[in-house]
């Protein structure tokens, strides 16, 4: 049973590094697939439920503008003809004669019928009460009727223009979504649209990757730690408690490794994909970790798929650098770091390959291991030879984890059979492979180390060495001749140990597989100095009026960070994973919505849950509280809004009403200022408006609510944030979105790995922005600080949460930018957006 239980562990701790980004390209594109598929099914729904409205209301609007007004009747028969009612596409050619006959004996009867002019005004009566229950079970029949009778009475007014106002229409994936323009712009023609004059900088980065990567944590000189998350690479040190970022990788950054100067650099990317789904081509970046100053670009356009794991020489001081990618064929490259010029390369292996060195005193010796391989290389003269390592007698193990170099020159691997074998040199067997046969590299011994995979190897100065487990999650340090002298275990909240740095000979850095970074001695333990999500995330909550936030995700972690002293305050993990969060006005609570369509609220203090409940069975996406606290509104994916009644400060909730209406799932909704209305936006890119002080009651004219103040903006859909969608948007390229309090920006996350910064309101197509880089997967979530001094974003599968310092600006109300930015011209021509 325990084999098999450690085979399970190392086949899931390694199957995810063989193939991640296969696997992460597989899980979006399936992703993408089933939001279509749900997106279509509800708009197929959708149009199908208005075209039979729409055939039912013709004919009575007709009739009741043939009595009112004969010029209507004119303009609405012309609507008919050009939208093409279901009724005439009904007819067949073969079928009109009989057409044409039926309507001739339907116009004869009628006009008996309405010979008697009481009959006549009786009948209209009733068709126009008819007509009144079917506009009011549909709102947007309700305002293209509007439309129709407004131009009908009007010859001369442009489309979309009605006598209340000004309205626009933009286009998402086809679909018109028409937005009403607020009454303070007179001219929307001549809004300009400019970047904020606020700019973000990059403050500070929230995670480690330790999950899928080897090898990816040092320690330099300086007293800093170096390792990377998304497409950040991060100097920290550990003492000050202060980060650099080298920032200039375009993907996820995969590996990193230390020059024998202590100074340099080299890290390795992804391919990726750009916004049009292109694979973008990966490189291998050195860099001086002093200045962050890019050295050299090696390899651009060679490396299919990313780079897996790279090493500098040692023998001639890092003049070389070796190259692993992640081809199918896993090619083999060495580098002249000085030129950045190709100087040998070969197929290594089809099967994954986990590290990659030079021998310490020989440059023309390099070592690769991997699933079920360890290859000894030679290079001469631009040629490699490759012989395989022999295991002979001993069992041979599915993964060579790692490896190391001990002084005597002997080879030290580490496998997921828990041991650690030394590889040496021995003499040919010419009696056996005949005269000519050369010295062969075999296991002369094998030392029983841990339980479970050997995931690193650490050489310590005098010769020990140090192995970290990966079932047993131990640190064991040996001597040179490999006894035991020293264990400890790591907590079982930070995983199994990935890797492990020496600080001082005593002191070490320890990376875990739960994406967090141990700092600590054999006497006296180790504790957390880095700590991050370790799957997906989607839930961002910032604090009212403290300098912290609350994140939540697939991992079924609730996390509360501190932004001034960048560290975490508490986690605790759910039975289900989080999606949605947010803070009470008070500031004493928080609610978490989950994936089953239960809600939980938390007590800040005691991390207890002092309420929960459940609507319907499906995830939630939002939770809003009012502006006051007196209201919690829930957007669940069974197309509701959820209502409650909030009292005790915030620790009693009672059911006050649901808000039905939406034809797809909730997305994302905002509270007006004064807390009694709501708007909303769904996955059909509906945004309907509601009454919640009347009941929860849809406001079927949606003209009212245009100049409705809104407590918050994180709706992606609306006047105010038209501007942030790129022409050609498919309604899912933007995930988020936040206003800052003081109403002069807002902050957008896209399905591209940016981040974006926009001047509010932006209401007009092609608004600029200013655009950043950081995260390596779609960034889910975005959400300012209670004073806007600093933005929060998060990556999806990146698990990477950045924190933004927002620099400059100047105090100028977002109304009165909209005012100063328009004419006081009364009228214009119809703007189009598509």
């Amino acid at each position: 049973m325990s084999s098999s239980t450690n085979s399970l562990d190392d086949v899931s701790a390694d199957s995810s590094a063989e193939f991640p980004d296969r696997a992460s390209m597989m899980e979006v594109r399936l992703q993408a697939q089933e939001d279509e598929i749900t997106l279509l099914k509800s708009s197929l729904a959708d149009a199908l439920r208005r075209i039979r409205l729409h055939d039912q209301l013709l004919p009575l609007l007709k009739q009741q503008l043939i009595a009112v007004n004969p010029a209507a009747a004119r303009v609405l028969n012309q609507v008919c003809c050009s939208d093409g009612c279901t009724s005439s596409r009904k007819l067949s050619s073969s079928s009109a004669v009989d057409g044409s006959r039926h309507a001739d004996a339907r116009v004869r009867r009628n006009s008996e019928k309405l010979g008697n002019p009481e009959r006549q005004r009786k009948r209209l009566d009733k068709k126009a009460a008819s007509s009144a229950n079917l506009l009011a079970r549909s709102p947007s029949l309700e305002n293209r009727a509007k439309e129709m009778i407004a131009g009908a009475g009007s010859p001369g007014s442009r489309r979309g223009t009605y006598s209340q106002g000004q309205s626009i229409k933009m286009f998402i994936r086809g679909r018109p979504i028409t937005m009403y323009i607020p009454s303070n712009i007179q001219n929307y023609e001549d809004l300009k649209m400019e970047p904020p004059s606020e700019r973000l900088e990059l403050d500070w980065v929230y995670g480690y990757r330790g999950r899928d990567c080897r090898a990816n944590l040092y320690f330099l000189p300086t007293g800093e730690a170096v390792y990377f998350i998304a497409c950040v690479i991060v100097l920290y040190h550990i003492n000050n408690r202060t980060q650099r970022h080298y920032r200039q990788h375009t993907d996820c950054v995969r590996c990193l490794t230390l020059h024998p100067d202590k100074v340099r650099v080299a890290s390795g990317q992804s391919a990726g994909v750009d916004k049009d789904g292109k694979p973008l081509q990966p490189c291998v970046h050195i860099w001086d970790s002093t200045s962050l100053v890019t050295l050299q670009q090696i390899g651009l356009g060679t490396f299919q798929k990313g780079v897996g794991s790279v090493a500098f020489s040692f023998a001639d001081s890092g003049a070389f650098l070796c190259v692993i990618d992640d081809s199918n064929e896993h090619m083999l490259s060495v580098w002249d770091c000085n030129k950045g010029t190709k100087y040998a390369e070969v197929k290594s292996t089809n099967e994954a390959v986990f590290a990659v060195e030079f021998n310490p005193s020989d440059s023309t010796s390099i070592i690769t291991c991997g699933k079920s391989h360890v290859y000894f290389w030679t290079l001469n003269a631009g040629q490699f030879t490759k012989k395989q390592g022999i295991f002979g007698k001993y069992k041979k193990p599915k993964f060579i984890q790692c490896f190391v170099f001990s002084l005597t020159g002997d080879v030290l691997t580490g496998d997921s059979e828990g041991n650690i074998l030394t590889w040496g040199k021995s003499a040919a067997d010419i009696k056996t492979l005949g005269k000519g046969a050369k010295e062969t590299l075999q296991i002369m011994r094998q030392t029983r180390a841990h339980e479970g995979s050997v995931f690193t190897l650490c050489t310590l100065q005098g010769g020990g060495l140090l192995s970290g487990g990966g079932k047993d999650r131990k640190i064991i340090r040996w001597s040179a001749d490999l006894a035991p002298e020293r264990e400890c275990e790591i907590p079982e909240n930070f995983g199994a140990v990935r890797t492990l740095a020496d600080v001082d000979g005593e002191e070490l850095l320890v990376g875990t597989t739960r994406n967090a970074i141990l700092r600590g001695t054999f006497s006296d333990g180790f504790v957390a100095i880095v700590q991050g999500h370790v799957d997906e995330m989607w839930g961002l909550a910032t604090h009212p009026s403290r300098s912290i936030f609350l994140t939540c995700g697939h991992d079924r972690q609730v996390c509360l960070w501190n932004t001034e002293e960048y560290k975490l305050d508490w986690c605790i993990s759910l039975e289900e994973y989080g999606l949605c969060a947010d803070f009470c006005p008070n500031g004493s609570v928080v609610s978490v919505g989950l994936n089953t369509g239960r809600w939980l609220v938390l007590d800040l203090l005691t991390r207890e849950v002092v309420s929960e409940s459940t609507d319907g069975n499906e995830q939630l996406s939002v939770m809003r509280y009012s502006p006051d606290g007196s209201f919690l509104a829930v957007g669940s994916h069974d197309n509701f809004i959820y209502i409650y009644n909030v009292t005790e400060s915030g620790r009693r909730y009672i059911r006050f009403g649901k808000c039905n209406g939406h034809s797809s799932f909730i997305t994302h909704l905002d509270w007006s200022k004064d807390g009694k209305y709501i708007m909303s936006n769904s996955g059909d890119y509906e945004i309907l408006y509601w009454d919640i002080a009347a009941g929860c009651k849809l406001l079927r004219n949606r003209f009212e609510s245009k100049d409705r103040e809104w407590a918050s903006y994180t709706c992606v859909l609306g006047f105010h944030v038209m501007g942030v969608w790129l022409e050609g948007s498919d309604g899912t390229d933007i995930n988020a979105l936040c206003r800052s309090h003081s109403e002069r920006m807002v902050a957008v996350a896209d399905d591209f790995c940016k981040v974006h910064l926009f001047q509010y309101p932006c209401p007009k197509p092609k608004a600029p922005s200013h655009k950043y880089e950081g995260h390596g997967s779609h960034v889910t979530n975005v959400c300012f600080t209670h004073s806007d001094s600093h933005l929060l974003s998060m990556g999806g599968k990146d698990t990477c949460i950045l924190q933004w310092k927002v620099v400059g600006g100047c105090a100028v109300d977002s109304r009165e930018r909209l005012a100063s930015a328009s004419s006081t011209s009364t009228s214009s021509p119809e703007p189009t957006t598509g």
